[in-house]
């Protein structure tokens, strides 16, 4: 394994990779990446930060090298935010700032609507992932949403997977979203998701995470208002301090995706990247690690 990589078991019994380095005198951060990609999503936070606090990045299972249970009922949110808590208390990780990428940041979300951990998240920070509530009507209402979404249709859709695991998740990626690997990664980190995606097992485990309970797409034919049945979610405002870092070029969740979040947060601060997509991260890695960091200065515990 790489420096600062390790084992985790889980009393569950999945096992994660997780990258553990940094400062143990400090404050610690927790990264969630998400689909399709690996801890090293975080790679230019990890080293920016690493010298100041104390960084948690798993693999998260179905990932790379974790766990991959091959059932979708093993990818239910609940499952999902149990790994984090029990990774969070197997390595000894009090109370920490929570940074969700994608469908890690679905976790994250997940984790302070619903008083996962209650106490211990001090910080909650989204990058590129939607507020349950405002995705859900946008799907039904917004045709933007609705058509960047159906390549999960496509994920769901169990007709693909003898081609997934003759040849693994790449031919999906382009049939769905007419994948076209980014000329803003690095060669190397695209060898290393080519290597990671060529995992039967792998790519389905991370179909998973899209056929265990995340949003109803409709079709394009679908008309577009909220159907007479629907009743989302009783849930609460977010209270703590909330940072939330978009890429307003994604092409997955265009920008409406932030109208309203200031009535679901209450200490909201919202950081816009300008000529960024999806993926913020890696894409523009200085802008996100300077909101990141004034965040935690002006939110200090």
């Amino acid at each position: 394994m790489a420096e600062g990589m390790k084992r985790v078991k889980l009393p569950s019994g999945i096992e994660l990779d997780v990258l553990d380095i940094g400062q143990r005198d400090g404050e610690t951060l927790i990264f969630l990446h998400g689909f399709p990609e690996s801890h090293r999503t975080w790679r230019g936070q990890i080293a920016h930060f690493s010298e100041k606090y104390r960084c948690i990045a798993p693999d998260q299972r179905g990932y790379r090298g974790s766990s991959n249970p091959q059932d979708a009922s093993e990818y239910t949110i609940g499952k999902l935010m149990g790994d984090i808590e029990q990774m969070a208390d197997a390595l000894g990780a009090g109370n920490f700032t929570l940074v969700g990428h994608d469908l890690g940041g679905v976790v994250a979300w997940a984790i302070a609507l619903t008083g996962t951990m209650a106490g211990r998240i001090d910080h909650l920070v989204i990058a590129n992932a939607p507020h349950p509530l405002i995705l859900s009507k946008l799907l039904y209402t917004n045709a933007e949403q609705r058509a960047s979404s159906q390549y999960i249709r496509a994920f769901r859709d169990r007709r693909n997977d003898a081609v997934t695991r003759e040849k693994g998740l790449l031919p999906l990626m382009v049939k769905a979203l007419g994948f076209d690997a980014s000329s803003s990664m690095e060669n190397e980190e695209r060898a290393q998701l080519m290597t990671e995606w060529s995992n039967p097992d792998t790519a389905i485990a991370m179909l998973n995470w899209y056929r265990a309970g995340l949003a109803d797409v409709p079709p394009m034919d679908t008309p577009y208002e909220l159907p007479a049945d629907y009743s989302p979610p009783a849930l609460p405002n977010v209270t703590i301090p909330t940072l939330i870092v978009w890429g307003i070029d994604d092409i997955a969740l265009p920008k409406a995706n932030l109208d309203g979040l200031d009535e679901l947060v209450d200490d909201l601060t919202l950081v816009k990247v300008a000529g960024c997509g999806h993926f913020v991260t890696w894409e523009a890695p200085d802008k996100f690690n300077a909101a990141l960091g004034e965040f935690l200065d002006n939110n200090s515990v």
